[in-house]
């Protein structure tokens, strides 16, 4: 069975995220993050929230069918999306998280935004965790922010910005190895700044093209070094859709095969469109490899 995860703050194993409102995310055995889309041109049209009422029933449906986490998103960062003016996305995010906390007052909800501003009035409306796809590099005081607050922190693997990715996939070294020498960098910045829950999400498709979203998903288990839980983000898109000769909409079997494959390699969070599946995709893998607790 699997080794527990070596929380390198402590040298002890973490098996839970603790967030600032007393709230635990448990992960003993992979979970899933429901992925509730607050912009209008998110690359899958399916997982875009129309109003208040179908964020709820959303919410509602992904909970019943085992999320764990529901990660709101109110700044798309597919290729190419426009940049979107940090007061905008405080519009759109509070009032979901607002609604989410006083309808669901167990849930434990994560703020998908690299605005440190953001994650601070995210996390006083009442998210409990950050998930930030800049890990730090597109707003400085991320860090120190996060810290202050004490709250969970999902550090991601990024080149340039959302706009600017997908012109930078050319990698001097091998890509693991630059990943594992960017996480551990940033990890030491983190620390100084008094983070300690901390996940580590590989970027799939964040600068990097769908052959090397491949590679990094192949070689997930030596990013185990760091000794911290990953989260997988491969939901829909395009490393799955692309090589079938599909869109976004025909991805859920790809997605649901590549489920398997990333918590084989290690993987503690699913982050889905699809939680039904992802969850049962879990239920299943555990079966095959329990999972040690």
């Amino acid at each position: 069975m699997p080794a527990p995860v070596i929380h390198p703050f402590t040298h002890s194993p973490i098996h839970s995220l603790l967030s600032p409102h007393g709230r635990l995310l448990d992960l003993r055995r992979p979970q899933v993050m429901g992925i509730l889309n607050l912009t209008p041109d998110s690359f899958f049209a399916g997982s875009r929230v129309a109003s208040e009422e179908d964020l709820l029933a959303r919410a509602e449906a992904m909970l019943e069918a085992g999320a764990a986490v529901l990660d709101l998103g109110a700044y798309s960062t597919r290729p190419g999306a426009a940049d979107l003016p940090a007061a905008e996305e405080v519009r759109r995010l509070l009032p979901a998280i607002k609604a989410l906390r006083r309808e669901f007052p167990a849930a434990f909800l994560s703020a998908d935004t690299f605005r440190a501003g953001v994650a601070e009035a995210a996390v006083r409306a009442g998210a409990d965790l950050v998930n930030d796809v800049g890990g730090g590099t597109l707003d400085a005081d991320m860090f120190a922010t996060v810290g202050r607050l004490r709250v969970p922190y999902v550090l991601m693997h990024l080149r340039g910005t959302p706009q600017t990715m997908s012109q930078l996939t050319d990698y001097a070294d091998d890509l693991v190895l630059e990943l594992l020498r960017h996480f551990r960098d940033r990890l030491v910045a983190l620390r100084a700044a008094g983070v300690v829950d901390v996940m580590l999400d590989p970027g799939f498709g964040f600068a990097k093209t769908p052959a090397q979203s491949h590679e990094l998903l192949r070689r997930l288990p030596e990013l185990r070094a760091l000794g911290l839980p990953v989260l997988a983000g491969l939901s829909r898109k395009r490393l799955v859709y692309g090589p079938l000769g599909l869109g976004p909409d025909a991805a859920l079997n790809g997605t649901t095969a590549l489920h398997m494959v990333a918590l084989q390699g290690g993987a503690r969070l699913l982050r889905a469109h699809d939680v039904a599946e992802a969850r049962q995709t879990i239920d299943l893998f555990a079966q095959t490899f329990p999972v040690a607790e």
